[in-house]
């Protein structure tokens, strides 16, 4: 079996980390940033946020920007859609078995009353 290219994969991997997760909510938050910016509202250096962007760049789940010496960057949307859209595709699937489940519940318990009635 050749495995599928997986474009889920490397966003789910870079938001398996808290910190990462929170840069991602600020830059949804602000638009954009620099590293310098968002170390300043965490509690790390910007060597440490500047390494975590590079995944998340890495990832597809943001752009840099380079304007002199200052890297702006900024949320990456279409990425995260491709998670969501996994995301509904599996839950929906689960949905469908949950209400096959309740039907066959819902069936059991009418015929054990109709059983139980005779």
């Amino acid at each position: 079996m050749t495995p599928r290219r997986d474009p889920a994969g490397p966003v789910f991997a870079a938001l398996a980390d808290p910190t990462r997760r929170e840069l991602v909510q600020r830059l949804a938050d602000d638009g954009e940033a620099t590293a310098t910016e968002l170390s300043a509202e965490l509690p790390m250096t910007r060597q440490a946020v500047s390494k975590h962007l590079a995944l998340l760049e890495e990832a597809g789940l943001v752009a840099a920007t380079r304007a002199g010496r200052e890297v702006r960057y900024r949320l990456n949307a279409p990425p995260l859609a491709h998670a969501m859209a996994w995301m509904a595709q599996v839950g929906g699937r689960w949905d469908e078995r949950l209400a096959a489940l309740g039907r066959h519940v819902e069936r059991t318990r009418r015929q054990a009353r109709t059983t139980r009635s005779r």
